[in-house]
């Protein structure tokens, strides 16, 4: 899920999809306006899934894309490896997360975890 925002209204530590990438904003660059053109923004950001940084150039009145990012919390059911099955606690759907080893060692079966969930995508807090 996304919601439509200007450019101009986006604030440094939010987020913004860019690249198809929800991502979290790490700086904004504003120029002033030209003699023939609009004032710009360079946002700065880094992916919230991959960790890659990106960077967009726009007018500050063009439209983008703001990606709806939700915690939420879930039931630890079994680990196998690097692989996490957990069970939402509010609708009880069961998925699989991949775990690095510093997340596996403070990891419990049958204890609670957050997760953060945007665009279809699922990642450990």
């Amino acid at each position: 899920m996304k919601e439509q925002t200007e450019v101009g209204k986006l604030k440094e530590g939010r987020y913004v999809v860019i690249e198809d990438e929800p991502s979290k904003i790490l700086g904004i660059a504003t120029s002033k306006p030209g003699k023939h053109g609009a004032a710009k923004a360079r946002i700065d950001a880094v992916g919230l899934f991959d960790g890659v940084k990106r960077s967009i150039v726009q007018p500050v009145s063009a439209k983008c894309y703001v990606p709806i990012v939700e915690r939420k919390s879930a039931q630890v059911i079994s680990i196998a490896g690097d692989i996490v099955q957990l069970m939402d606690v509010k609708d009880f759907t069961m998925f699989e997360i991949k775990a690095t080893p510093e997340q596996l060692s403070s990891i419990q079966t049958g204890k609670e975890i957050q997760y953060i969930e945007s665009m279809g995508k699922r990642k450990l807090d």
